[in-house]
């Protein structure tokens, strides 16, 4: 064979080294990895944040969906002083410590149950994490059966009990129309995110769980410690950094969360149900105002962002300590 063709074959070989070597080092390897990523939160969330900016700052509606108009912060003054935006405001806020209240305590309560072993296991793991995989529709359609004003298995159970009914201890009603009351509504709507949101929290929550060495609990049943002290002095301060993720995830997740209210209580009666993402929907989509509807969007944003920040370093801080 001659020179030539022997430097040929080895140029495409040493290039193929050359730019595998190159693959190899972490910071290429890192980028390649992360890159898919990168461009989904640029294009999925990046872009329709900047977007919503500047439909903001614009008088675009349905009809006319320009930009170039700016208006700067007349949108978010206007918004701001209607009673329906204060009214949606205090229910997203309402919902989402409900929720978060409700999923903390009792992913922390399954966690504690699932790292132990007993008969049934994988049957009620498997069944435990239905709710966070059923589509919103279909877990709206079953609690709007169970939470029904007249078929709700839920008031036949308190008439049962003597707690409805005539002569019933909570009065003569049959029914609670839990849907058509403003109180009871949002107490609907928080227990409903509260099945869904608890699988997800308690995944997190157990991660952590099942990472604490079981010697520390040994250790402590032999030092005389009962139930409430090992929880309270090794199994939440343990937990802590994943129920401070457990709840900025969950906290995103239902503040942002319009599908539930828009099935159950279409924000009604009125508007007493009504949360901020689904009043940013009925202003901007079905009211025309896009910039509205943007400006209602992006109202919590500075306030999630601070609450995010300080929730990682707060995690971040309890890791290291």
């Amino acid at each position: 064979m001659s020179t030539q063709q022997r430097s040929g074959v080895g140029q495409p070989r040493g290039r193929l080294k050359r730019i595998g070597a190159w693959l190899d080092q972490p910071k290429v390897l890192a980028w390649l990895m992360l890159g898919p990523a990168v461009l989904y939160v640029i294009a999925f969330v990046g872009f329709p944040f900047l977007l919503a900016i500047a439909l903001s700052m614009s008088d675009a509606t349905i009809g006319d969906p320009s930009l170039d108009t700016f208006v700067g912060l007349d949108n978010f003054k206007a918004v701001i002083q209607t009673d329906a935006f204060k009214l949606a405001l205090r229910n997203s806020l309402i919902v989402t410590a409900g929720t978060l209240g409700l999923v903390l305590v009792l992913a922390t309560l399954a966690s504690e149950l699932l790292v132990h072993a007993f008969r049934g296991k994988r049957l009620f793991q498997m069944i435990f994490i239905l709710p966070w995989a059923l589509p919103v529709s279909l877990t709206a359609i079953v609690w709007m059966w169970f939470l029904d004003s007249t078929f709700s298995p839920v008031d036949w159970v308190l008439v049962k009990l003597n707690l409805l009914g005539p002569g019933g201890v909570w009065g003569p009603f049959k029914h609670m129309y839990f849907l058509g009351n403003e109180w009871l509504g949002l107490a609907s709507v928080i227990v409903t995110d509260t099945w869904r949101m608890l699988p997800l929290a308690t995944i997190i929550v157990l991660a952590a769980r099942m990472s604490i060495p079981e010697e520390r609990f040994e250790q402590a049943r032999v030092d005389g410690a009962g139930v409430f002290r090992i929880l309270f002095r090794i199994t939440l301060p343990a937990l802590k950094p994943m129920l401070i993720v457990a709840i900025l995830f969950t906290g995103l997740l239902v503040i942002g969360e319009m599908s539930l209210v828009q099935l159950l209580t279409r924000g009604g009666p009125g508007h007493s149900t009504q949360v901020l993402p689904y009043w940013a929907y009925l202003k901007g989509i079905q009211g025309g105002s896009l910039a509205q509807g943007a400006a209602i969007t992006l109202f919590l944003f500075p306030f999630l962002l601070v609450a995010s920040v300080l929730a990682l370093r707060a995690a971040y801080r309890s890791q290291e300590a």
